[in-house]
C-alpha cells in the first residue's frame, strides 16, 4: 500500500482509533473490540488454551468472537482469528464478510490473515489501543 493510501486510510479510521481518557470507557467500536479481544485472550488462558483471541467487527458491532482451542481441541488451526471469522458467517448467515475488520489480542499468523482475506476482511488490528495491520 502507499504512504498516501495508508495516510488516507488513517485519517478514516481516525474517529474509530480515538483513546478514551484515563479511567473512562471508550465509545469507539474499533477500542470496544480490542478491548474485548483481550478479554477473550484472557479466557483462552484461564482454559488452558494458547493466549489469544479474536472478534470480527462490521457496522460498528461486534459479529464475531474467537478464543484459541489449538489445546482444548487438539487442533492447530483452531486459533482465535479462524473460530471469530467462521463465527461471524454463522452468525450473519453470510459466506463472506466483505468491509469488516479482524481485530486479535495478536497479529494474525499467516494462515488467519490469508482466511481473513477469503472472508473479504477489510483490515487487520491488534492490540489495545488496536495497531494497524492493514489488509490481510
Amino acid at each position: 500500500m502507499s504512504r498516501r493510501r495508508r495516510v488516507l486510510a488513517t485519517l478514516a479510521l481516525a474517529p474509530l482509533l480515538a483513546p478514551a481518557a484515563a479511567g473512562e470507557r471508550s465509545a469507539t467500536p474499533l477500542a470496544d473490540a480490542a478491548r474485548r479481544a483481550l478479554e477473550l485472550r484472557d479466557e483462552a488462558v484461564r482454559r488452558g488454551d494458547q493466549p489469544y483471541g479474536a472478534v470480527v467487527v462490521t457496522d460498528g458491532r461486534i459479529v464475531g468472537e474467537g478464543v484459541s482451542a489449538v489445546v482444548a481441541r487438539g487442533d492447530p488451526d483452531a486459533h482465535a482469528e479462524r473460530i471469530a471469522l467462521a463465527d461471524a458467517v454463522s452468525r450473519l448467515g453470510a459466506a463472506g464478510l466483505a468491509g469488516a475488520v479482524l481485530v486479535g489480542s495478536s497479529p494474525a499468523c499467516a494462515r488467519c490473515s490469508d482466511a481473513a482475506r477469503l472472508a473479504g476482511i477489510a483490515r487487520l488490528y491488534h492490540g489495545n489501543p488496536p495497531l494497524d495491520d492493514g489488509p490481510p
